[in-house]
């Protein structure tokens, strides 16, 4: 075996300006693939973290029909006994209870519709951390009466400032309409742009005056020690009660789901198209090698060296010259994504556009070691196959034809 190696290896540098234009296409192409793929996979994990740290969290509960509607009257039936329970649940960390409901935010300007949110302070903080997107004033802690926080992008389209009053006209639970002025302490900017021209924050015990009696609740946002629990959680509290709905983040994003689970798969995918290009290159040069090499390689059948040895040299070489450029190419891109994964890529120049889309414009990128390790499997069994026709070629050699060639 080492004879084998040590000839392939010398075969491989016989002409070093094809083998090394070969290997910077294996280099250059598995570098820039794995790239790709890890500021994929970080674009679509930066978007999941931000949609269950700042908006979701693991998992919600709401009347069945309120998704669908946003009414203010499909509010969650006996609320503070599903508090009481996930209060009792060690697998829940957090939750935060909010008061919602679809409304018109009218200023001296125009009218826009928007989401009402209404929240407890300290329930909604230590579940998410969406009080760290306020980019001015103060968040709804302030001590101003019917305090409201709303999108800088929002605000600046109704030319709203700081100090402002602006007017939420909304249904209550009698499905009779109503309306509250509510006083402007800050203003937010979240990732997405339409998140932030469709939402507005209040608190809940200032909002559920306008809207009943008594505090009611449309929705239950719950963060638990593993989110693995999501599922089992969510089935046991479908179970415990009635006339609710527990749904988990991805089947209340199903989108973002989507997303996620392709780019699970993108990695090979894109691997593989490299590789295949990469395929026809190493057909090509060890083909080339091969009619180069007709007399010699007839000479050592005629000399005793046995087919399954020559078959073993040719798919050597392809090896070598192959994994030589992966395995650069690997360290290169593992190098580059822990440098990224650190410093980001930033794409400020597109930060409005990607921002409109629900994306942050800077994207750390993210590629794990089963990941890597699924890579160079791939680039071994594309080697292999691509060298099988040449090294077949290889053993249908007469040594006596061949000697007649030459």
């Amino acid at each position: 075996m080492k004879t084998l190696i040590t000839i392939a290896w010398r075969n491989i540098w016989r002409h070093p300006a094809r083998s090394g234009v070969l290997l910077a296409a294996v280099v250059v192409g598995l570098w820039a693939g794995v790239v790709t793929v890890g500021t994929v996979n970080g674009l679509m994990q930066q978007r999941v973290d931000y949609l269950i740290d700042s908006e979701i969290a693991h998992a919600q509960i709401h009347h069945p029909e309120f998704l669908a509607e946003g009414y203010s009257w499909l509010f969650i039936p006996d609320h503070e006994g599903i508090l009481d329970w996930l209060d009792a649940d060690p697998r829940v960390t957090a939750w935060s209870a909010r008061t919602m409901t679809d409304g018109m935010l009218q200023s001296p300007i125009k009218t826009s519709g928007v989401r009402i949110r209404g929240i407890d302070i300290q329930q909604e903080t230590g579940t998410t951390d969406f009080h760290e997107n306020m980019v001015d004033g103060e968040y709804l802690d302030s001590d101003v009466r019917n305090a409201v926080i709303v999108g800088r992008s929002l605000a600046s389209d109704h030319n709203l400032r700081i100090g402002n009053r602006l007017v939420l006209v909304f249904e209550d639970v009698n499905n009779e309409l109503t309306s509250g002025s509510f006083n402007i302490v800050g203003f937010f900017e979240s990732a997405s742009t339409e998140f932030d021209d469709r939402n507005v924050y209040v608190r809940s015990g200032d909002f559920s005056r306008y809207l009943a009696d008594e505090l009611i609740v449309h929705e239950i946002a719950m963060r638990f020690s593993e989110p693995e629990m999501a599922a089992t959680v969510v089935g046991d509290i479908n179970s415990a009660f009635s006339g609710v709905e527990a749904q988990t983040w991805r089947e209340l994003s199903p989108e973002l789901n989507v997303l996620v689970e392709l780019g699970d798969v993108m990695l090979y995918v894109i691997t593989m198209i490299i590789m295949m290009a990469l395929a026809f290159g190493i057909l090509n040069t060890m083909l080339m090698a091969l009619f180069e090499r007709m007399r010699e390689i007839g000479m050592l059948l005629s000399i005793g060296m046995s087919k399954a040895r020559v078959f073993s040299m040719i798919l050597l070489e392809s090896v070598i010259l192959t994994l030589s450029g992966a395995l650069t190419g690997i360290i290169l891109a593992w190098l580059s994504v822990l440098y990224l994964a650190e410093n980001g890529i930033n794409l400020e120049q597109f930060a409005a556009g990607v921002a409109e889309l629900g994306w942050d414009h800077i994207i750390y990128p993210i590629i794990s070691f089963p990941e890597y390790a699924g890579i160079v499997v791939l680039v071994i069994v594309i080697t292999l196959l691509s060298s099988v026709y040449p090294a077949i070629k290889a053993i249908r050699i007469n040594p006596l034809e061949a000697a007649r060639d030459a």
